[in-house]
This record gives C-alpha cells, structure tokens and sequence, in this order.
C-alpha cells in the first residue's frame, strides 16, 4: 500500500479531533467559567530514503532523505485567560479576578471551579448549582477566622445566631464648660447588657457645684459617687480618669474641661444583644460578612481559593470541575489577594474566554485540512486503481 495513504488518514483522524476540540469550545461559549481548549499537532516518525553522508576528501556530504509517515496529535491545552464579567447581582454569584480556583467538595474528592454562581441547599450549606458540590472555606468562631485551619464546608444559614456578650467597659468622650453655672446638671446614659443580652442603662450624672464638676454613677441599683472632678491647666482631666460602676469600668480619660462648651456623651460600650443573621456580602478577600438583627455586623466565614503551579495540567472532571493531575502541582490553598491569587468580586460571574471568531477560524482550518486529506486518500486510491487496471 502506498505510504501516502496512511499519512491521509493520520490527517483525517487529526483533524477531526480538531473538529470535536473546536465543536466542543463553540458548544461551551456561554457556560460559566469554560475555558476552551486548542489542539496542537505534530508529525509522526518517518522513514529513512537513503542515510546521510559526511564529506570525503574529493567528495561532499549528502543529506538524508525521508518521507514522512503522517500526523498526529501532540496535546490538547486548556486556554485559562481571564473570560468576560457578567453583572447578576446576585449575592452568591462570585468572580476571581485574577488567577485562581474556587475549591469544592463531591463527597470524598476535592474539585476546582472558575464557576462561581453557588446557591444554598435546605441546611445552609453554599453549593454549586447541578453538581451539589459543596465550597470549601474556613468558618469564623466568634467573628474570627483562622486560615491556618483546615478547610471545612461553608454554611450560611437563614437564622445563624451572633451570640450577647456582657459589658463590662464603656467610653465617655467630650468637654465640660468651666464657665457653666453652680447647680448645673447633665445626664448621660447608654445602654448596656448582661451575658443574656438583656439591656439596662448606665447613667452619669454630671453636677456642677461652686467648687467644680462632679460625676456619678448609676447602674440599675448600684451606685457610685459622687466624686469630685479636677481639671489640668491644660484642660485635662486629671481625676478620675474612670470610674467603676456594679462592676463597668467607665473611661474618662479623654474629656476635658474648656469654657464655653458643653459636648459630653457616652461614647461606647462593649457589650452586645443576641441577633441572627439578615443578610451577608462579599468581601474582595472572599471574607462574608453578616449583618445581624442587633444592628451589627460579624464575620461567618471565607471562602478558600486555589492555586496550581501549572493549571494546563488539571484535568477536566466535568460539570466545569477540574481534579489535579500528576503535571499540575499541588494546590496552593489560600485566601484570596495573597500568594499569586486573585481577588473576588461578589454580583458577577465570569464568562466563558471562548473566542468565536477564532473558533470559527480554527473551524475552518480543521475543514479545509480534513478536506485535503481525504483528496490524498482519493488520489492514492486512484494510483492503486491504475496499478490495478495494468493487469487486465
């Protein structure tokens, strides 16, 4: 059989993988998080006509003569270029920007995604839409994340509880007026909690008297003062500097005593109610915050991201998962921003970086090159059959 035949259907079969690569990229131009694929080809062995020969005295070298045995596929790479943003405006759609991959969970097995549009199941858990795949993160204890912790599957469920916590410190900051007249008095109060979070009021009772200001404290039925309060030429208060009120220490450090203004309050405490959980938001390090029924906010957790020395070499597992492979590396797990890892971007998704012109070039290509290939076939066959047709 002539060698001309077989190098034909080399080329059939390499450009029809180009066909399916090509296809399956167009197929794939509006799926979330796609990255499409090219097809690399190269030759086959080839046999040798005649060998070398070096050069002689008198003689010159010749060069070897080969005839080609046909084409092959030499890889399929995955292209991971940023693809376009989409804004949805949904709170779990996520998007890297940058480099990196979302890290879920399918029962024993650890998969990555470009594919940020999660949903929550029944339980609170955050999971990819179809796949049921779990995101992997870090949960907060008390507001506080540790990312040298394992991963752990991400829950945000309707109703999460941030827990009271009793106060036991509270700030007043402001001026008292030097000027002001005897027997002026000013209250100042600020609510304060026990460790169920049940409110009460810590008031002062600030009382100006001939001889200067003095300040008293009441916490339900403890009482404190009153104590005489001193001022520096500078206008500082020198004592005291807090008071102790059923068990709150007050800070009064920072108030002073000018003439001609009256400005004090309660700043601050650092107590708390309970709350549970209204609605949470996305962090660009993939931190999610909380905003809670008591009016405060609290981080729940953070999302983990991965990231591969060479990503070429993950695997496709489908559903627009990738598995490691033995080229890829190992997984860098991480927070977003930090070590080569990008940012994310709640309310958008990214898009697949398909390129339809390109791919409707390569289309093309992969045509005209089957196309050719089958006339190599015709044509050795036509030669086979004049072969054929000298016996008659």
């Amino acid at each position: 059989m002539l060698r001309s035949l077989f190098s034909g259907i080399s080329g059939l079969r390499s450009h029809q993988t180009m066909l399916d690569v090509t296809g399956n990229n167009i197929a794939n131009v509006n799926t979330t998080g796609f990255k499409s694929s090219q097809t690399q080809f190269q030759d086959t062995l080839s046999q040798v006509i005649q060998n070398a020969g070096g050069a002689q005295a008198g003689v010159g070298g010749t060069n070897p003569a080969q005839v080609g045995l046909g084409v092959r596929v030499a890889g399929i790479t995955t292209n991971f270029t940023q693809g376009a943003s989409q804004m949805t405006g949904r709170s779990t759609d996520m998007m890297i920007q940058g480099d990196g991959f979302f890290v879920v969970r399918k029962g024993p097995e650890t998969y990555y995604t470009r594919a940020g549009s999660f949903d929550f199941d029944a339980t609170g858990q955050m999971v990819l839409p179809g796949e049921g795949a779990l995101v992997q993160g870090w949960m907060a204890v008390n507001g506080v994340v540790d990312t040298n912790g394992p991963l752990t599957d991400l829950r945000v469920p309707a109703g999460t509880l941030m827990a009271a916590v009793a106060t036991t410190s509270a700030t007043y900051e402001g001026n008292f007026d030097a000027a002001a007249a005897a027997g002026t008095v000013l209250n100042r109060t600020i609510d304060v909690y026990d460790s169920t979070g049940a409110a009460r009021e810590l008031e002062l009772t600030f009382t100006k008297s001939a001889t200067g200001w003095s300040v008293e404290g009441i916490d339900g039925a403890t009482t404190t003062g009153p104590q005489a309060m001193t001022f520096a030429a500078n206008g500082s208060l020198t004592t005291p500097t807090s008071l102790t009120v059923g068990g709150l220490t007050v800070d009064l450090s920072t108030i002073t005593g000018f003439s001609g203004l009256d400005t004090v309050k309660a700043k601050t405490q650092d107590g708390q109610a309970a709350g549970t959980l209204l609605s949470f938001a996305l962090g660009a390090d993939g931190t999610i915050t909380g905003s809670f029924s008591n009016g405060l906010k609290q981080t729940v957790g953070k999302l983990a991201l991965g990231s591969f020395t060479n990503p070429a070499g993950l695997e496709k597992a489908g559903g627009s998962l990738f598995r490691t492979g033995v080229n890829s590396g190992a997984a860098q797990v991480g927070s977003a921003g930090t070590g080569g890892r990008g940012s994310l971007a709640g309310g958008a998704l990214e898009m697949s970086n398909v390129d339809l012109s390109s791919e409707f070039t390569s289309l093309i290509i992969a045509q005209r090159g089957f196309q050719a290939n089958s006339r190599v076939i015709t044509t050795s066959d036509e030669v086979l059959q004049e072969l054929v047709n000298l016996k008659r």
